[in-house]
């Protein structure tokens, strides 16, 4: 099976080179050359654009930012679609709108070209160790046919539904982990202000009810004031603007969902959009700050 990659950025780059240790022939691009350099001198081939890359393969993955990353790449000059031969797969593990995704799906159905959606989770260290979790929405057949890169690049891969399915679940996942990062920031700045260490907190929750990864992980991270970019705050920004578009088509009312798009958009504006998400306990401990009285 013959790889193309387009988009090699913090998570593209680690899942492209697990490919490639794995024994892929992998056809690569990258708006940026030093990323596409880097694969090439571990045995990759530059694809030159977007067009070359689908020229030389047979299933090619777009790692991208958003929705007009993707429709650009695919079908903007010198495009995917210009090179794409009919039974050819496009799986696009970006996180975009699941409308624009069934819209493009359909363009590329009438090319005889399939398209799977299947965005993921695990942030940049899921990535470099192929333990991602992968969310897919497309026919089971193109699924099935793909199985094999899936398990190079995650270990827990669920067929979700029909096209537009993948991106839908992954909304949902950016909802809980951006609420799940709210609170682990209210909580830790809660007990710095009230003079109970947070680290201790921390870690009697850890061994009740509210447990979880992101208490885990980044209840650590802020606690040690590392908010160097697993995910980027403004990408999170953005995945919850999907979220809440895809919550007005379907009549979901996402209230909190809502005000983590709030905070993470004051983050962003603040100049902090490149942080990782994690960053959002700086906002909170500064609200704090500036209500009186120490915050972490």
């Amino acid at each position: 099976m013959r790889v193309g990659f387009v988009g090699l950025g913090i998570m593209g780059k680690p899942m492209a080179r697990n490919l490639l240790r794995a024994g892929y022939p992998l056809v690569v691009h990258n708006r940026s050359r030093p990323a596409v350099d880097q694969l090439v001198a571990e045995g990759a081939v530059d694809g030159g654009s977007a067009r070359g890359v689908a020229e030389q393969s047979d299933v090619v993955i777009t790692m991208l930012p958003d929705t007009p990353d993707v429709e650009r790449v695919t079908f903007g000059p010198d495009g995917l679609a210009e090179g794409f031969r009919p039974g050819a797969v496009l799986v696009d593990m970006s996180t975009i709108s699941p409308v624009a995704t069934r819209a493009m799906a359909a363009r590329l159905q009438e090319r005889g070209v399939r398209m799977l959606d299947a965005p993921v989770s695990g942030g940049q260290r899921g990535a470099e160790e192929g333990t991602l979790s992968i969310m897919v929405g497309g026919d089971a057949e193109t699924v099935e046919r793909v199985q094999p890169l899936f398990r190079v690049l995650g270990k827990n891969i669920v067929h979700v539904g029909p096209t537009g399915a993948g991106q839908v679940c992954k909304a949902c996942n950016q909802l809980v982990v951006a609420l799940g990062i709210l609170a682990v920031s209210e909580a830790l700045v809660l007990a710095q202000r009230s003079g109970v260490d947070p680290a201790k907190v921390r870690q009697a929750l850890l061994g009740g009810f509210a447990a979880s990864r992101v208490l885990e992980v980044h209840g650590q991270r802020m606690l040690e004031g590392n908010h160097e970019p697993g995910f980027r705050a403004r990408l999170h920004h953005k995945d919850l603007r999907i979220a809440l578009e895809t919550g007005r088509q379907a009549g979901a009312v996402l209230l909190a969902t809502a005000l983590a798009h709030e905070l993470l958009g004051a983050l962003v504006a603040r100049g902090q959009g490149e942080r990782d998400h994690s960053a959002l306990v700086r906002l909170v401990a500064d609200l704090s700050r500036a209500s009186g009285g120490p915050a972490l």
